[in-house]
């Protein structure tokens, strides 16, 4: 069962949501839903330029609460648990121009 659905429109949302700091791999999920550290989700996520939908299994391990510091977007990051290395290899490779960026993310 998925509990959260991510649509990534442009490298520009994807770059803000990746948490290339999170080992092995983590993305940021906008949402206001209550939820807690620790807590094991399955996420699906859909890449930009993509119909194809990816999902893994997650675990929370970030969250930034309404009204955040920054105006950064209340939200949980996800650790990635199942798969991790095939996610992040797709991910990196559409953001391999991006990652070196100093623009903001939703979460540092």
């Amino acid at each position: 069962m998925i509990d959260l659905v991510v649509n990534f429109d442009t490298l520009h949302q994807l770059y803000r949501a990746y948490m290339p700091f999170i080992r092995p791999a983590g993305l940021f999920v906008a949402t206001t839903e209550s939820h807690f550290l620790g807590e094991e989700l399955m996420i699906a996520y859909r890449l930009p330029g993509t119909s194809s939908v990816n999902e893994f299994r997650g675990r929370v391990v970030w969250i930034n609460p309404v009204g955040a510091s920054g105006g950064r977007p209340a939200g949980i990051g996800i650790k990635m648990l199942s798969e991790p290395d095939s996610h992040k290899h797709h991910i990196e490779k559409l953001l391999s121009g991006e990652l070196s960026s100093a623009d903001l993310t939703c979460t540092m």
